[in-house]
Parts: structure tokens; C-alpha cells; sequence
């Protein structure tokens, strides 16, 4: 297909607008050839899927296509989701070493106190900012706690996720140009050397947290370096928050939508884990991967030459008629759910079950508490462009907390 076929973006791009681009895109020509931007773009759910499942022939290598810099070529020494095998298994394996569900589930307890503290911080409010006081400060302290790196620098880590993660131009599917990237030098320089600092003091003096697990991890003989460990620890800092922040926040707008749900979540919270993946179906924090062609390939009835870029639209696929019954519809029932929002195969996300384990806690703890979570209709709810990432960046709630006991 070529360019001048491309379903046009929106210009003002709400989260219904997005919806209603993929599903024109999806319906008249699920594979299509943007030459203005030299990529390819997959909209339907078997065709990704069929992506994910061959790392062979679709790399996650996309170093050809980015500018050299520095600063970011260091990150990404250690970041395996921009690695093919042997090295991703390698590296994955050491990550894993220290990353383990029973890591992960002792967690809960702590989860927990931590929810409770933040909303206790709120106090009687009967308005406040969902992300601020919850969504973002939860999963930053839980994974900075287990990295051994201080909590009080929350603040930090932020300005560092906004920056690197949150791309508001109008296209932001495309890959970052020489000038993104000497605009995000300055970030990734500073959160590099904050992170190597961390773990030369963990390297001297060993503790039991995860940067000091990473450090004596070691698979074949192999032990990481400092340089490959900053990818690692950077990737779980700001990735293994921002997924919890938005999937916590996309809960409460879809709960709001769809009141009923959220009454038999209060009721019966055992639905809750069925219901979060529902949401990360109907609102995919992430709505997008990339990938490269590593030899010439059909798709969809397409020729694509080897060494083009692929960006798959997994908000897409998840929306996909062809794989789910009323695909536009909130089903906290429905089963199964094969969503695509934490990828597939060898790629998908080593914190998945940390981030369900954070989501569920918080959501069980919010309507146990509250008789009812309302999004504020007479305040600004702040959303991020939905082409880059679905999630909140300012979300106010009005809340009626269950009377006390007496």
C-alpha cells in the first residue's frame, strides 16, 4: 500500500480518535507501506502475533535505524528488549536470576502497607489526583526498594520516564531523529551516571537487593559489567513503573465507564486479575511495538524487503473482531484473553507478574476502601497522547469512603 493510502492520523488525537484510526486502518488494509516515514505498519492480530512469535526473521535489533549517540548506545548495552538470541537469552537469564516469582510474590505484604500509607497520606479528601497520590508513587517505591536505590529520589526518576517515555509529537510511532535524540542526551547521561554510581557502591559493598544479585549473577562464566548493568537496572526503573502507573489509572477510567464492573469487583475481588487483564486488553499502556525484517517477507499479501521497520499496533490487535467477540466491549469476564500488551514469546515482559501483582493489590485496597471512585467531570483529566502511550498523566478522582465502624 502505498503512502498517499495511509489512513491519516487524527490532529487532535483523544483516545477515541486513536480507536477509531486503528479500526479504519485495520479494516481497510491491516499491513501498509508509509514511505514519508519508511516504515511498515501491522494492524491486525495474527499478523503481530505472527511477528512476536519469530524473533529470527523479525529483530528486535533496531540500531541500524538510530543515530549514533553516546549516552544512549551505553543504555542499551545491557537492554536486552533490543536484543535477538543467543545474547537475549544470555543476558535475560542473569536478569531472571535476580527477577524470580518468589522475588516478586514475597512483594505482596509490602505492596500493601505502601498502598495504604500513600492513601492515608490523602486523608479525608474527597478529591484528589489518582496518579499523584498512587499510581505513580506505588510501583517507583516498590521497584526502587527492590534495586536498592533511594525512594526519596522518586521525583527524579519521573523527569526521567517523562522525557524518555512520553513523546507527544504527532507521530510518535516513528523512531527517534538525530535532533530527539541530542534533546534526550542530557536525561540519559544523568540517569546513566546516577545508575553506574549505584552499582559501583553496590560492587564494593554487596547487599540483598536486585542491583547486588545482578552484580554476582552468572550464567556460562559470564558476569555482567558495570556498563551492561546500567541497561538493565534503567530499564527496570523506568519500565518497571510506568506499565503499573498507567494500567492502575486506565482501571479507574475504565471502572468509572463501566460502574457496574466496578461494584462487582468490591463485591467479589477474586475477579479482579481477569479484570486487569482486561484492561490492559481495552487499554494498552503501550500501544506499540517495533520491529526489523531480516530477510524479505510476505505479510498480509505484502512483499517487505529485508532491514525495513515494522511498527506493530498491539492497542490494535487487541481490538481485533478476528480474535475477540465485541472487541469494543469492557468484559471483565472475558476468557480467553490472549492481549498482546505485554508482547509475546521470548520479549514478553520479565515484569508482568510484578505489575499485575502491584495492580491488583492497589485495586483491592481502592474499592475496599472507597463506597465509591468517581473521575472528576469539573476537572482536568491530563491524558498522554494515546499514540505514544495509553495512560493518565494527571487523573482526579472525587471518592466516598465507607462510614467507620463503630
Amino acid at each position: 500500500m502505498s503512502t498517499t493510502d495511509v489512513t491519516v492520523q487524527p490532529s487532535r488525537p483523544t483516545f477515541d480518535a486513536f480507536l477509531s484510526w486503528l479500526r479504519a486502518a485495520r479494516e481497510s488494509s491491516p499491513v501498509q507501506h508509509d514511505e514519508k516515514h519508511r516504515y511498515w505498519q501491522l494492524f491486525s492480530h495474527a499478523d503481530i502475533l505472527r511477528v512476536l512469535s519469530d524473533p529470527a526473521t523479525f529483530s528486535s535489533d533496531l540500531s541500524m535505524f538510530i543515530p549514533s549517540q553516546p549516552d544512549f548506545e551505553l543504555f542499551n548495552r545491557g537492554n536486552f528488549v533490543r536484543m535477538d538470541p543467543p545474547k537475549h537469552k544470555k543476558l535475560r537469564d542473569l536478569v531472571s536470576q535476580a527477577f524470580t516469582p518468589r522475588v516478586v510474590s514475597a512483594l505482596g505484604l509490602r505492596i500493601a502497607t505502601i498502598t495504604n500509607e500513600l492513601l492515608d497520606g490523602v486523608g479525608d479528601a474527597e478529591r484528589f489526583d489518582l496518579v499523584g497520590a498512587l499510581a505513580y508513587p506505588l510501583p517507583v517505591i516498590v521497584i526502587a526498594e527492590l534495586l536498592g536505590i533511594p525512594t526519596a529520589d522518586r521525583d527524579v526518576f519521573r523527569k526521567w520516564a517523562d522525557t524518555l517515555l512520553s513523546r507527544e509529537e504527532q507521530d510518535p510511532s516513528a523512531l527517534p531523529d538525530e535532533a530527539a535524540m541530542e534533546r534526550s542526551a542530557p536525561i540519559l547521561r544523568e540517569m546513566n551516571g546516577y545508575l553506574l554510581s549505584h552499582i559501583r557502591q553496590r560492587r564494593a559493598r554487596p547487599s540483598d537487593d536486585l542491583i547486588s544479585r545482578l552484580v554476582r549473577a552468572e550464567v556460562d562464566g559470564h558476569r555482567l559489567d558495570d556498563e551492561e548493568i546500567v541497561g538493565f537496572v534503567g530499564l527496570l526503573l523506568i519500565a518497571g513503573h510506568i506499565t503499573t502507573t498507567a494500567l492502575v489509572g486506565n482501571a479507574v477510567l475504565c471502572l468509572d465507564e463501566h460502574p457496574a464492573a466496578a461494584e462487582e469487583l468490591r463485591a467479589d475481588p477474586t475477579k479482579l486479575p481477569a479484570a486487569i487483564e482486561e484492561v490492559l486488553r481495552y487499554r494498552a499502556p503501550f500501544p506499540r511495538l517495533a520491529r526489523r525484517t531480516t530477510a524479505e517477507v510476505e505479510i498480509g499479501g505484502q512483499r517487505i524487503p529485508a532491514d525495513r521497520l515494522l511498527v506493530l499496533w498491539v492497542a490494535s490487535a487487541n481490538r481485533d473482531s478476528a480474535q475477540f467477540a465485541e472487541p469494543d466491549r469492557f468484559d471483565i469476564h472475558r476468557k480467553p484473553n490472549p492481549h498482546l500488551s505485554f508482547g509475546y514469546s521470548i520479549h514478553f515482559c520479565l515484569g508482568a507478574p510484578l505489575a499485575r501483582l502491584e495492580a491488583r493489590i492497589a485495586l483491592e485496597i481502592l474499592l475496599d476502601r472507597y463506597r465509591s471512585i468517581a473521575v472528576a467531570r469539573d476537572d482536568r483529566c491530563e491524558l498522554h497522547n494515546p499514540f505514544a502511550m495509553v495512560s493518565a498523566r494527571r487523573l482526579p478522582v472525587d471518592v466516598v469512603r465507607f462510614a467507620a465502624s463503630a
